[in-house]
């Protein structure tokens, strides 16, 4: 699916999109739209040489390769979750594979990005009690 010729790895997430035939460009496109829809304050970048989406730490990935594409989702939670969803795709560990003829839904995707959010926020949430914890038992020592 991915053409083999480009040299330098993609910038951002246009420039990837941009090397890839049309159909699985058009693909990705609705799936970026996708996860931009449900995370509005994620921050796009390319890592690992392929389109990542952080907030509040990574929320997910998506790439293509030459035939198929792949929807990571980083979390074990939300494999276990969204199973029943996921059966209809070729799935390893945290990842699922489609193609143009078998793209994941845009309302999966929205659903998966806004629990890997949440899980986010909530992780953060527990950081900065324990961070608040940990000055509280400082105080306490002197």
């Amino acid at each position: 699916m991915k053409k083999e010729t480009k040299t330098t790895p993609a910038k951002n997430v246009d420039e990837y999109l941009k090397e890839l035939p049309a159909d699985v460009k058009s693909m990705l496109q609705k799936v970026r739209k996708a996860i931009k829809g449900a995370a509005p304050k994620a921050e796009e970048v390319i890592s690992y040489g392929i389109p990542t989406y952080k907030y509040k730490g990574p929320l997910l990935h998506f790439a293509a390769f030459k035939d198929h594409c792949s929807f990571i989702v980083i979390s074990r939670a939300v494999t276990e979750i969204f199973k029943d969803e996921f059966s209809a795709y070729k799935s390893s560990g945290r990842t699922i594979h489609f193609f143009p003829n078998n793209p994941l839904p845009a309302e999966l995707i929205k659903k998966i990005v806004k629990v890997r959010v949440r899980e986010n926020e909530e992780r953060e949430g527990m950081k900065e009690i324990l961070k608040a914890g940990k000055k509280n038992d400082k105080k306490s020592r002197i």
